[in-house]
């Protein structure tokens, strides 16, 4: 399996819900305080740790699914490339998106989609 130099920022499981105020709740009686609110997505972050984080989403804005899983790195351009040479389903296109990432989908052999993003 090749190496990368891709430094990965954060790994987050991003929960699919109908009811992200109560979804809320929930995470912050288990030590998450809301880090982000956009209304259809939810970060929650630790306190004492602050890679230690849950996305809650109920439907992606910009995107056509929902992801599974959200993967921070340093170079989302390289991510794009690299999973492109593998010929990979492109689930989300890169883009800039107007709330400050830069990011893609893709789907994973196991056909979990995975959100590759970077801060701009």
């Amino acid at each position: 399996m090749p190496k990368s130099g891709m430094t990965i920022r954060r790994a987050v499981p991003d929960i699919t819900t109908a009811d992200p105020v109560a979804s809320s709740r929930f995470y912050q009686l288990l030590g998450f305080r809301e880090e982000m609110n956009l209304g259809w997505v939810v970060n929650l972050v630790s306190a004492s740790n602050p890679t230690a984080q849950v996305i809650l989403i109920t439907q992606d804005a910009a995107a056509p699914v929902n992801p599974d899983l959200s993967v921070e790195v340093d170079d989302v351009e390289a991510a794009y490339e690299a999973v492109l040479a593998t010929g990979a389903e492109i689930v989300h296109p890169i883009t800039d998106e107007q709330w400050g990432v830069r990011r893609f989908f893709v789907r994973d052999p196991d056909g979990k989609v995975v959100n590759v993003v970077s801060h701009r």
